[in-house]
């Protein structure tokens, strides 16, 4: 068969681009640079055109290196063009790992030209596998989770702050019991109290009955026991170290910037729910993932948007290894580690929304609810619950990938086993 190899070296600015093909690879056909954009990209088209019809390529072959955003746009381009679909054309987006172990072994030599010249090598090579040319669906479902994903983090970051900030101000509402103030502390009803300083100082002399009334009153009704929860409130906040007018004011303002932040950030992952929800509704492996107790629309979505194309993975543990939830073995003559490490190299993104749907699936499922305590059970290295917890939800998700691929596989929905 034969074919085109196009391999293009990306920056901000510039495509360089080197083209060889099955029977020409040691003297590239092009090895020129273009500019990245519209112009630029469809320069490298005409040239692909022109060659494909001089010489009837069986398939024509494009890859690039993942290069943060600036390789997302001629991407994009090369494999939704309607001059190229006409061909057989593939388009492929590598890792640049893989690409420079590949550069390594035959070249010391680091340079433009050189670099897009080993891409087109690592292609024709066959070392590759194929992304999948997304749709427009998949594509804007990406930008959604992905930055639900980024204003997430913020959002533990912003808490841990806040948290930090709060133990100054009131160090036994930090450490408080949680059987006895059973309500989080970001709750509507718990940030208005702490961000209000006003309140603060008045609560510790403030009667029981008065302090149930308030409470009622911010949590329109909503506690269960607001007497207790009041108690333990008060006790907290008399419990607390006391401190001099000007650093109390200082904190106490630190504590309104993060509150804010914090409710800031809750608004706008819910504005990205409500836009990934709808976009969801049109995919048809949603119906397969939601079928899944507990998975939800916005999981589901995470998880799509980052695997597309089942058909891109011959094995679940191709799939595995590209959420970044496989274990390096290590093994030496007779002896074989009971204890690996996991490897982090994969997409960090699926790799969050798998472990995250799988810490609820395992709330709502007894198959996933059995496999959890089991794996949780089994953390003997470590007496602290949260490592366990975190050990068994990465477990977890690695036998979701398998229930995934299976039922993407085949078009099937989830039915709890018996």
């Amino acid at each position: 068969m034969n074919k085109l190899f196009i391999g293009i070296d990306v920056s901000s600015k510039d495509l360089q681009v080197a083209i060889t093909d099955s029977e020409n690879y040691q003297t590239p056909l092009v090895n020129k640079s273009f500019s990245n954009d519209l112009i630029g990209a469809s320069e490298v088209k005409e040239i692909i055109l022109d060659l494909a019809q001089k010489n009837g390529y069986d398939k024509v072959i494009i890859g690039m290196e993942a290069t943060s955003i600036y390789s997302f746009h001629p991407a994009y381009f090369f494999s939704n063009d309607d001059d190229l679909k006409k061909l057989n054309v593939e388009t492929d987006v590598i890792n640049p790992r893989q690409t420079k172990r590949f550069h390594d072994v035959f070249e010391e030599n680091k340079n433009d030209p050189v670099d897009a010249y080993f891409i087109a090598e690592y292609l024709r090579y066959g070392k590759y596998r194929v992304t999948i040319a997304r749709q427009d669906e998949y594509l804007a479902l990406q930008r959604l989770t992905r930055t639900r994903y980024e204003f997430t983090q913020s959002l533990v970051r912003a808490k841990q702050h806040f948290i930090e900030a709060l133990y100054y101000r009131v160090n036994k509402l930090v450490t408080v019991d949680k059987d006895k103030v059973n309500t989080s502390i970001f709750g509507a009803t718990m940030m208005s109290i702490i961000s209000d300083s006003h309140t603060l100082d008045e609560i510790a002399q403030m009667p029981v009955e008065k302090l149930v009334e308030y409470l009622q009153e911010k949590g329109h009704g909503r506690f269960s026991d607001p007497e207790t929860l009041a108690k333990a409130i008060q006790k907290a906040v008399r419990g607390s170290y006391r401190l001099g007018q000007v650093i109390k004011d200082s904190i106490d303002s630190v504590l309104a910037v993060y509150s804010n932040e914090i409710r800031t950030y809750k608004k706008l992952i819910a504005d990205l729910d409500k836009a990934i929800s709808k976009i969801i509704l049109t995919l048809p492996e949603a119906k397969i993932l939601e079928s899944i107790p507990g998975i939800g629309k916005v999981y589901s979505a995470g998880i799509i948007a980052e695997i597309g194309s089942i058909d891109r993975f011959d094995t679940e543990a191709q799939l595995a290894k590209y959420a970044g939830l496989a274990w390096n073995q290590k093994q030496s003559g007779s002896f074989d580690s009971e204890h690996t490490p996991l490897s982090k190299t994969g997409n960090r993104y699926l790799r969050y929304y798998l472990v995250e749907a799988a810490n609820l699936i395992r709330l709502k499922d007894p198959v996933f609810a059995q496999y959890y305590r089991k794996k949780y059970d089994e953390a003997t290295f470590s007496s602290h619950k949260r490592a366990s917890h975190k050990r068994a939800c990465v477990l977890t998700a690695r036998k979701l990938i398998r229930v995934i691929f299976t039922l993407l596989k085949n078009g099937q929905i989830y039915q709890t086993p018996r």
